[in-house]
């Protein structure tokens, strides 16, 4: 009979940690793939964008390994400046167990207000102009098959039609299941937004959308941004929970990484195994989508 190879087990393990290991690595040192669960950054990334994350960009702290949140060691290395309009991942200051994705507006020392839904950095307003109309879809999965419409406007898989034409202005489309319709009641509608372009005052212009300009936190106190901490703000500007709000200001030693951009996006239509569905499911315009 005959014997089993007594190195057979070992081979096993080296494959198992090797590959585990050269994950670490590239997941620590050069890309980290994160999704977006939440609507606070759209219109520049939506709920169901998968990313990747430039982990070099600003140099490494405790946080870009894992295992960060054990405070083994302060500070970073191979450190670089973020610079105000990136699109940044990095590690909630209050929930350790949460990376949350902003844009980052204010550096050490910058004073940043928002009054009546302007945004104001050091005492000048920014600049905000090209107001265009936004959708905003969240719609139960039951109606996938007859599609929803309302007036003039209809809503089938990832498109919006006006007027049977394909819509000339930019929308979000997400589906949730039927039971969270039913429990978080208004939650699951059609919302009308204006999107606008703003230039942030070293140039960088980004898209953001608002619901209006008397929301909840459309009217701020000014923070003066600390020492060695960032201020960040979602572009979904009423329905972002960041720097205005609880998370307040972050450390530099949080930040993860920049947003590179988008590899795969869905608007949960339907499960991956349904082939004939990708076609309502998969937002294919938006992989390889560079994200500024």
């Amino acid at each position: 009979m005959p014997l089993k190879n007594p190195n057979a087990v070992r081979e096993w393990f080296n494959t198992i940690f090797y590959g585990a290991l050269i994950a670490i690595i590239f997941r620590s040192f050069l890309l980290e793939p994160f999704n977006i669960p939440s609507g606070s950054m759209i219109p520049t990334l939506n709920v169901g964008d998968h990313i990747f994350v430039e982990k070099w960009t600003y140099g490494y702290s405790r946080y870009s390994f894992p295992f960060g949140s054990w405070r083994l060691w302060n500070g970073r290395f191979l450190a670089t400046e973020p610079q105000v309009g990136d699109v940044i991942v990095f590690r909630n200051p209050v929930d350790e167990s949460q990376d949350f994705v902003k844009r980052l507006i204010g550096q050490p020392g910058d004073r940043v207000q928002v009054k009546d839904g302007r945004l104001y950095i050091n005492g000048k307003i920014v600049k905000r102009d090209n107001p265009k109309r936004y959708i905003l879809a969240v719609l139960p999965k039951s109606i996938r098959s007859v599609g929803f419409y309302k007036e003039n406007m209809a809503i089938k898989g990832n498109k919006v039609w006006i007027d049977n034409e394909p819509a000339k202005f930019n929308y979000t489309i997400e589906y949730k299941p039927d039971s969270f319709c039913n429990t978080y009641k208004g939650a699951c509608d059609v919302f009308e937004a204006t999107e606008y372009t703003e230039t942030l005052p070293n140039g960088v212009q980004h898209s953001i959308i608002e619901m209006a300009d008397n929301a909840y936190y459309d009217n701020t106190k000014e923070f003066t941004v600390p020492d060695g901490h960032f201020f960040f703000m979602g572009d979904n500007r009423d329905n972002s929970s960041d720097s205005r709000a609880e998370i307040g200001f972050v450390p530099r030693d949080n930040i993860l990484g920049r947003v590179w951009f988008v590899w795969y996006s869905h608007n949960y239509y339907a499960p991956m195994i349904m082939l004939w569905t990708w076609g309502n499911k998969i937002r294919w315009d938006r992989m390889g989508m560079g994200i500024k």
